[in-house]
């Protein structure tokens, strides 16, 4: 699924298509068939191709690899989120891309939504006043079903993290990406509801039902943290991949002293703005609201707008990152280890019961 969406937001962005690896040379010779490109059957012929750049799609626990290969073949990264398995991990791919000075991205692409650019420009500009209370969930449904799976139930290919890796992580990039706070301890807890999957992988949001022997799950079905930032403002967030009827519900309630913003990335033509006296419902327009909102905005109002549009718009602020320019917002394997060490910090507070601090740097 994923690397569908990262092939088409390619082309738009005006590409060449040199190749692809999929995980096996049978896999990489269909994916290449379907795609009319070059199938690469390993890393070694990867390196020989003078690419520009290089996404990597994989299972977490491949991304080590297939970065260091990236940027040893002199390649710019696109590398899925999670960065990788640990803050260890993600701590070496960072350095390493620094070192080669190559442009590294991660696809925290909720931060493209032209209505989450607006929210932010009014932050900063002292709209909503010191926050009180910064609030959400991330809701999914996809792994309801005890016959539902995929290679992130698995800790061995995903991390010990399930869901809040996969989409926690996203939650608290745009919490700290809107409101500039950041997470300075958390308190989490974590449940497997389901506690046994079948051991077949399959596509990820497929609603199909997978069959064969079941194996114990040892990833998390769904969670929830309380957590403090550097500032001393209180926030909570809950995460599920076990909620049904939600596909992909990453809401936001941001309390400000003067004023309260509300998004909800299902619905992302609008958001809500409230004050004491007053509450309104703010439209997307490319003809209104902050620069970055507008440049972001490529559809009239009410020709709805949403995450297809969000990664193509990454993708495009990455290449021209790669051409010298500098896109406001783009997310870095920088952040990608500052989310790495939040997740990290969850996974010690669930074990622990206690509150654990993140590190700042």
């Amino acid at each position: 699924m994923i690397g569908e969406i990262h092939r088409r937001a390619a082309l738009l962005a005006g590409v060449e298509l040199v190749g692809v690896m999929a995980s096996s040379r049978a896999r990489s010779a269909e994916a290449a068939a379907q795609w009319g490109t070059l199938a690469i059957g390993s890393l070694e012929e990867l390196a020989g191709l003078g690419l520009d750049i290089v996404h990597v799609c994989s299972p977490n626990s491949l991304h080590a690899t297939h970065v260091e290969a990236a940027l040893a073949a002199g390649a710019h990264v696109i590398c899925e989120k999670p960065l990788a398995v640990d803050t260890e991990e993600a701590l070496h791919l960072h350095t390493l891309a620094a070192e080669a000075g190559r442009i590294a991205t991660v696809p925290f692409v909720y931060r493209f939504h032209p209505l989450v650019r607006e929210i932010r420009a009014r932050r900063e500009a002292g709209e909503f006043g010191a926050w009180q209370l910064l609030h959400g969930s991330y809701l999914q449904d996809w792994l309801l079903s005890p016959n539902a799976t995929s290679w992130r139930v698995d800790a061995s290919k995903g991390g010990r993290s399930r869901a809040f890796a996969d989409i926690g992580s996203h939650w608290c990039d745009l919490m700290e990406f809107v409101t500039g706070e950041r997470i300075a301890s958390v308190m989490a807890a974590m449940t497997i509801t389901v506690p046994e999957r079948p051991a077949v992988s399959q596509a990820s949001f497929s609603g199909g039902a997978a069959t064969g022997p079941l194996v114990k799950v040892d990833t998390e079905d769904a969670a929830t943290i309380l957590f403090r930032t550097a500032s001393g403002v209180l926030g909570s967030a809950v995460i599920s991949q076990v909620s049904a009827g939600r596909k992909n519900r990453l809401w936001f309630e941001f309390d400000g002293a003067h004023k309260s913003a509300v998004f909800d990335q299902e619905n992302p033509e609008t958001v809500w703005l409230g004050t004491e006296d007053s509450a309104e419902t703010l439209f997307r327009s490319p003809g209104a609201g902050a620069a970055d909102a507008r440049r972001l905005s490529s559809l009239p109002p009410g020709h709805a707008q949403g995450y297809a549009q969000c990664f193509e718009n990454f993708v495009a602020d990455t290449y021209a990152a790669v051409r010298g320019e500098a896109p406001a917002g783009l997310p870095t394997f920088a952040d990608g280890l500052r989310s790495a060490r939040i997740i990290d910090a969850v996974i010690r507070s669930a074990d622990t019961n206690a509150w654990v601090d993140v590190p700042a740097a």
